[in-house]
């Protein structure tokens, strides 16, 4: 690796540093909910190395416990999974992936990294590979360190362990809305997966639902303009 990839992989690595105090929490208060449900650490450690997505890990320990049978948990982890299929697309038009690069992007690719690469004016694979394993690494010691010491929160919802990821995602989104219509799009999407979720959508239905018609929204209020900061409301009366 010569000195340009290389600095490019230090500061991938370290653009995602912050992100290290949402995981942290999040990967232990996956490795005690694992634990609670009957998974040792050895299959909980497996798991999280054989599928790197932490709301699936969730959902399928959460399944696992229930007594959820296999094909359950599998589609349930693939309908939450779908969302990368987007985020492989977009990546995918901003940089070069040939070879050997495409797999490896997209196993480690997360929400996390892909908002932090997102934003970045001309990301680069190694810039790219350095976020992924920077967040992998911190999740592995996580949940392996949530394992061995997860014992000592039995409830990890007490300590509000469960709101550090959505103000994570939060903090990942503000940056990205430039524009009237990525406002609109973003005010959009949560609005139809509020409803989705409320409406008792199973599995994964509500993250995809949201993506693919916030996807479609973008690309129509953008259609024909690219860059540009199109009015709201010409923009809405175009598509209608």
């Amino acid at each position: 690796m010569d000195d340009a990839r290389r600095t490019a992989f230090a500061r991938g690595f370290l653009a995602v540093t912050p992100l290290w105090l949402g995981v942290v929490p999040f990967g232990i208060v996956y490795a005690v909910i694992a634990r609670d449900a009957g998974l040792s650490v050895v299959a909980a450690s497996s798991k999280k190395k054989f599928v790197f997505a932490g709301s699936a890990q969730f959902s399928a320990a959460g399944l696992f416990a229930t007594g959820a049978s296999a094909v359950g948990i599998v589609l349930t982890t693939f309908l939450l999974n779908v969302r990368h299929v987007l985020y492989g697309m977009s990546l995918g038009r901003r940089m070069t992936l040939a070879g050997w690069r495409r797999p490896t992007a997209a196993y480690f690719l997360t929400d996390e990294v892909f908002g932090v690469v997102a934003a970045k004016p001309s990301p680069t694979f190694p810039y790219l590979l350095g976020a992924e394993l920077s967040l992998f690494l911190v999740w592995n010691l996580a949940t392996l360190g949530g394992a061995f010491l997860g014992a000592a929160i039995p409830d990890p919802a007490m300590l509000g362990l469960d709101l550090v990821f959505p103000l994570a995602f939060l903090a990942l989104l503000v940056p990205l809305v430039r524009t009237r219509v990525e406002l609109l799009v973003a005010f959009s999407s949560g609005a139809i997966a509020y409803v989705a979720a409320r409406g008792g959508l199973p599995g994964g239905l509500p993250i995809l639902l949201t993506g693919v018609v916030g996807s479609l929204l973008g690309a129509a209020l953008t259609s024909g303009r690219p860059g540009e900061d199109v009015d709201v409301e010409d923009a809405v009366r175009e598509v209608a």
